[in-house]
């Protein structure tokens, strides 16, 4: 079955009292009993609710696993690989990632005893050599929040199953629709539903998938017992999302080409990031494990003053200046004060991420309106 017609079937059947074609919202925060313990497969909505199952069946088709567990928000999402860990427990994570994944990791979990190394993971080497007898975990994301940097799945794959480490990866830069790290090796994906798979900037969620039993009923115990589940309403956001994330992605990737060309040519453009360039370091990887290269792109200005770095943000008027990505509304950004500026600077400037850099999460809008957009603010 070919990928559109997965995501527009994944996960749903009519409903079997009404003929619905939509999966109803259930509403509902418990369930009647026949007689104690004897139910119809659902007890209390914290341990699981129809639409949530519908939507945890679809996440596991469009990644092509067999298990798909929703939360709360991809925090929670990561927040429950993590607690998979113990004190002692050591995690390698690329030195390029998002803000809140970094935060999460340093400002949380380090106080219980759990260790997070660092290192540039385009080179599957550096975490060979990373690894020790206490690494339990690594995590990856390719494209990289916000330097679009790329690491071979496979490659880190291999190294993961011979350490007898589990490996993650943040699939959300890419969707489903570019990308499928399970079927490259990867034992979890996770994602921030709000992006992509939501596609609608409407809703707060996020997902793993796996295809492991055991590694299921371990993550779905964390759900569980910890909380963090989203609620139907937000299920059927995402159930609903997930049915046009191919047609929305084709845009998206039409769009960012478009765009990332025009900037690599402006005379007042210094660096664009995006991997679908044949000279990207990680282009050839991408073109590999990729289908195509993306809506998001990152970019500096050669005059990298803060006056005009703000100039620039304020000035657009499609790309709303806004935290968040893939929804079909275009999206400006400054990592440096938003979404990584938990970072320490001299950490991020030290992996690259400059204070003058600017993320974009190009929407589906008309390209020419777009870059006229862009063309009026960078002047």
């Amino acid at each position: 079955m070919k990928i559109g017609t997965r995501l527009i079937h994944a996960g749903t059947e009519p409903d079997p009292s009404t003929g619905a074609i939509m999966t109803p919202i259930y509403q509902t925060s418990t369930y009647v009993q026949e007689a104690p313990g004897v139910n119809k497969g659902f007890e209390y909505a914290r341990s699981q609710n129809p639409t949530r199952k519908a939507l945890e069946d679809a996440l596991a088709v469009i990644e092509n696993g067999k298990f798909g567990l929703a939360f709360s928000s991809g925090v929670a999402a990561t927040d429950a690989v993590i607690k998979l860990l113990a004190p002692g427990d050591e995690v390698i994570a690329a030195n390029d990632m998002y803000g809140g994944t970094y935060r999460l990791f340093t400002k949380i979990f380090e106080k219980f005893g759990i260790r997070f190394i660092y290192v540039d993971t385009t080179n599957p080497s550096n975490i060979e050599k990373a690894i020790t007898p206490a690494t339990k975990l690594i995590w990856l994301e390719t494209p990289t929040n916000p330097l679009m940097n790329i690491t071979d799945i496979a490659a880190v794959a291999a190294i993961s199953k011979k350490a007898k480490t589990i490996l993650c990866v943040d699939n959300t830069f890419a969707s489903p629709y570019l990308q499928n790290p399970l079927d490259l090796g990867a034992d979890l994906v996770m994602h921030s539903s709000t992006k992509y798979l939501g596609g609608h900037s409407d809703v707060i969620q996020g997902a793993l998938v796996m295809n492991d039993p055991a590694l299921r009923e371990q993550l779905y115990f964390i759900q569980k017992s910890c909380g963090a589940v989203p609620g139907p309403m937000d299920c059927f956001l995402v159930l609903r999302g997930i049915k046009t994330l191919h047609v929305r992605m084709k845009q998206h990737c039409i769009n960012g080409a478009g765009i990332a060309q025009w900037l690599r040519n402006h005379p007042k453009v210094a660096k664009v990031y995006w991997p679908g360039f044949e000279d990207h370091p990680g282009y050839t990887v991408a073109k590999q494990q990729m289908r195509d290269f993306g809506g998001m792109i990152s970019f500096e200005l050669k005059d990298e003053s803060p006056a005009e770095l703000k100039r620039v943000l304020s000035s657009t008027r499609l790309f709303a200046l806004a935290e968040s990505l893939g929804g079909v509304e275009s999206l400006i950004n400054h990592p440096a004060s938003m979404t990584h500026a938990s970072i320490p600077a001299q950490e991020r400037i030290k992996n690259g991420l400059k204070d003058s850099l600017i993320r974009l999460s190009v929407g589906i809008e008309d390209v020419e309106d777009l870059i006229e957009d862009l063309e009026k603010a960078i002047g």
